[in-house]
């Protein structure tokens, strides 16, 4: 079963993630691309409003070069993040009209992350919830700002609720869910979710 963990910045996507694979050894993990390739690797990638095509170009295509690494459902494999987090953020950017992000850029991503949906079983997006509020974290990457962290939650909610860029074809190849709730109940959502598609391939054969 091959998951991706999607939305804004500290909601708790790298939680889930931990948590899931500390209950299922079997699976294996894809960290964020940000935390592979500046973080820990060799370019300097900024965001907010310093993000440039080059900084969320590097980070979409390695993403989508993850994904692509899995093309069976019999692989068991978790992503801290999936290619339509590169566009929203992009999005954001381009509002901002700060860097050399604009809306022809966001437009020229399109195709290659719906083509790479084809690759996930299960995209969970967790949303800001006012059921379930998530206290912003300085976790010493990204900035510690709720004006961003909640704009670019109101661009994954247009994206995953309202049909930004046109991607809701795509979404049902897979088991689009969200996650919201404690660390307990957003494992159970994806627990729900492997099962409710094991059952269907079951009748479906």
């Amino acid at each position: 079963m091959r998951i991706a963990i999607s939305g804004s910045h500290s909601l708790g996507k790298s939680t889930v993630v931990r948590d899931w694979l500390h209950s299922n050894p079997d699976y294996l993990w894809e960290d964020e691309p940000y935390r592979v390739l500046s973080f820990n690797g060799p370019y300097e990638i900024a965001f907010q409003d310093k993000s440039t095509r080059l900084h969320n170009g590097l980070q979409l295509f390695y993403s989508i070069s993850r994904l692509h690494r899995y093309d069976s459902s019999e692989c068991n494999v978790i992503f801290d993040r999936c290619p339509i987090d590169y566009l929203a953020y992009s999005q954001y950017t381009a509002f901002q009209a700060t860097t050399d992000i604009d809306k022809e850029f966001v437009l020229t991503m399109v195709d290659a992350v719906r083509e790479s949906l084809d690759h996930l079983d299960i995209l969970a997006f967790i949303p800001i919830s006012e059921q379930w509020p998530v206290p912003m974290e300085d976790d010493g990457i990204r900035p510690p700002d709720l004006e961003y962290r909640n704009s670019v939650d109101m661009i994954f909610k247009q994206i995953y609720r309202d049909g930004l860029f046109d991607l809701l074809p795509a979404f049902e190849k897979l088991k689009l869910i969200e996650l919201v709730g404690d660390s307990e109940l957003r494992l159970k959502q994806i627990q729900l979710a492997i099962e409710s598609i094991s059952a269907s391939r079951f009748a479906g054969s």
